[in-house]
């Protein structure tokens, strides 16, 4: 069901009550609370009429099944967007958006710190099919107008940026892009649509790699590919043309995973704050990458366009050898080594952006770690490291 305010109400239903009651209508379900699993390819149709003129809501599987429109309805609700696919991973969502938006021939504007998988895709699909890529400082906000050009079709952000941390004003980007007919395209995963409305900030095309913090268990592959009335078609229409569709049990744990998305992330971003300030008073560390730290240079721009923080930052450490990185990491009881994040459980890796930036020098004086903080007590995650740091020190 969507969510309308009541006749007696002024305003809409606050995000973490549409999180519970968005695209589900028990009434349809013969009263059971959640949409059930539909699986399937082939869609019966009762008549020869019928199916020659392709009446009815659904007509095969991979275009869209009642499970998969409960996910998108409440998607779309939530992201104030005016449509929603689901993909099967974070990246295929973004592959979605990226196709929609630009064809052979066109320019396209891509931040220095996007995640790296996307610089593949920018670097290889794209432009083996004729779109020209030029990456950008993710700092320059409305200085990103210099690097305009007439077949600018679309500018990728990111914030904060993949690993590094860097906070882009996407307002003023986007007011620039507009200007020019381009269309912005943001990867949202960090904040979700909970602590970044993107389409109110202006961006046309919003993506999100629900395998994080949607999920929140570390068990699914998901992404989601929100876009505004005027992109919406577009991206309905290459979605359709790849049929590139998520699992129906997917989805599910998506749509179950929803449900309890505002509890979560709002108690990673605590406990993600706690630590971060933890780290920035240890002798050991460098400086803290966190937007919602005073000192972060992106602070500013967090306070004014976030409702929050995630679970996610990083943390430079000063000079060490590696040996002695490896005996911190390698005997950490409580963080687990692996590249994801946005479940339950507090995970770590080193990182390096310096060999595949191009637009900006990755120099961060010493060692970077990426830290997700789960659900775990802070004083354990503290004790864990605590040791850690003690194993670095002893082997430095």
């Amino acid at each position: 069901m969507s969510l309308k305010p009541s006749p007696d109400a002024q305003q809409t239903f606050a995000p973490a009550t549409r999180l519970v009651h968005a695209g589900r209508d028990p009434g349809e379900q013969h009263g059971f609370v959640n949409t059930p699993i539909y699986r399937g390819s082939t869609v019966l149709y009762p008549t020869y009429d019928a199916i020659k003129n392709r009446r009815g809501r659904y007509n095969y599987g991979t275009s869209a099944t009642p499970t998969m429109d409960a996910l998108t309805t409440a998607w779309t609700e939530l992201a104030g967007a005016a449509g929603t696919v689901v993909t099967p991973s974070g990246l295929a969502a973004l592959t979605v958006a990226l196709m929609a938006a630009v064809s052979a021939g066109d320019h396209l504007l891509v931040t220095d710190s996007a995640y790296r998988p996307t610089r593949q895709f920018c670097d290889g699909v794209l432009a083996r099919y004729g779109v020209e890529v030029t990456y950008y400082d993710p700092i320059i906000g409305a200085g990103i107008a210099d690097l305009m050009r007439p077949n600018t079709r679309a500018v990728l952000v990111e914030a904060p940026g993949s690993q590094s941390f860097e906070m882009q004003d996407v307002p003023a980007i986007a007011e620039v892009a507009h200007a020019r007919d381009a269309c912005v395209i943001m990867d949202n995963t960090w904040a979700t649509p909970l602590l970044f409305p993107p389409h109110e900030r202006g961006v046309d095309i919003a993506v999100e790699a629900g395998t994080k913090y949607l999920s929140g268990g570390s068990d699914l592959l998901i992404g989601l590919t929100s876009a505004n009335a005027r992109y919406y078609p577009a991206v309905r229409r290459t979605f359709d043309h790849f049929a590139m569709c998520a699992g129906a049990e997917d989805i599910f744990l998506a749509l179950r995973g929803l449900r309890t998305m505002n509890l979560r992330l709002r108690e990673h971003g605590r406990a993600g704050l706690e630590m971060a300030r933890w780290f920035q008073a240890r002798p050991e560390v460098l400086r803290v990458l966190h937007p919602g730290l005073p000192e972060d240079p992106g602070h500013a721009i967090w306070t004014r366009d976030f409702a929050g923080a995630s679970g996610l930052f990083g943390v430079i450490l000063k000079p060490v050898p590696e040996v002695a990185l490896a005996a911190m990491l390698d005997g950490l009881q409580l963080f687990g080594m692996g590249f994801s994040w946005g479940g339950f459980e507090s995970l770590v890796i080193p990182f390096d952006c310096a060999g595949y930036r191009t637009a900006t020098k990755w120099a961060p004086g010493g060692p970077a770690l990426r830290f997700h903080i789960g659900l775990e007590d802070t004083a354990d995650l503290k004790a864990d490291l605590d040791a850690g740091f003690a194993r670095l020190r002893a082997a430095t």
